[in-house]
């Protein structure tokens, strides 16, 4: 079978190398496209970012890659819609592309059911109105959020040269211990590197915003069962074949 193709629309510049890093690790043909908007994590903006014109505008870019799948790689440019917006965003970019779509603020409610988890910490870098509506997001999906932890950055392009070792020590502080896992909402981070350190000493999965974005453009593509790529490297949900999960 030929491997298929996933296509992500992500948002302006920041952490998108590790989608090429997580292809050389998986032998996956991920591909990236960008759009662009104001720099801004605040709702006007985020709510412009994701409009069907943005993202209609990075199905073109991509057509040319005949995608199987296409993601929204952005987790408060979904969440932001709330559910039932963020529902018909998806909806408007699967007819768009021709093909399933998802975004990030569903890849993280399909990754933590197919672990089976439904409390969590959330680490988020936005300032805390926004990551006010990730949590909003999470309990509407049945996820319970026992504790939250923002950064309060204003931009994505700051997000993007947080360190490995920044990234480590501020996910460990806002991590709980009664949470069945941490969560970290933003493509604009670097997590991949840090993965595997993250979730050994925490003891839980951990799931980032890049992670899910790329598990559930797997999940959606169409591979034949038993066929989907994994590495632990990329941690606990691509440490097995999970039960595909989904709307």
């Amino acid at each position: 079978m030929q491997t298929p193709t996933i296509g992500f629309i992500y948002p302006d510049h920041a952490a998108e190398d590790d989608y090429p890093r997580a292809a050389e690790i998986l032998g996956a043909d991920l591909r990236v496209a960008h759009i662009y908007g104001t720099d801004l994590h605040a709702v006007p903006e985020l709510l412009d970012l994701g409009s069907p014109g943005k993202l209609r505008q990075g199905a073109e870019l991509l057509a040319p890659a005949r995608p199987s799948a296409v993601v929204w790689a952005c987790t408060s440019g979904s969440f932001v819609y709330r559910p039932d917006g963020a529902r018909e965003q998806v909806r408007g970019l699967a007819e768009a592309a021709g093909v399933p779509a998802s975004s990030t603020s569903f890849a993280f409610v399909n990754a933590a059911r197919a672990l089976g988890i439904s409390t969590v910490a959330v680490w988020a870098s936005y300032p805390d109105d926004v990551a006010a509506l990730f949590v909003d997001f999470l309990a509407a999906e049945g996820i319970r959020v026992l504790s939250m932890g923002s950064a309060d950055i204003d931009t994505a392009a700051e997000v993007g040269t947080l360190t490995d070792e920044q990234v480590l020590k501020l996910a460990v502080a806002n991590d709980n211990p009664d949470a069945e896992a941490l969560l970290i909402p933003d493509t604009a981070m670097h997590t991949l590197a840090v993965l595997p350190e993250l979730e050994a000493t925490l003891g839980k999965p951990v799931l980032t915003a890049n992670q899910v974005t790329i598990w559930e453009g797997i999940r959606l593509a169409g591979y034949s069962p038993g066929s989907e790529p994994i590495s632990p490297r990329l941690g606990k949900l691509f440490s097995e074949r999970l039960v595909h999960v989904g709307d």
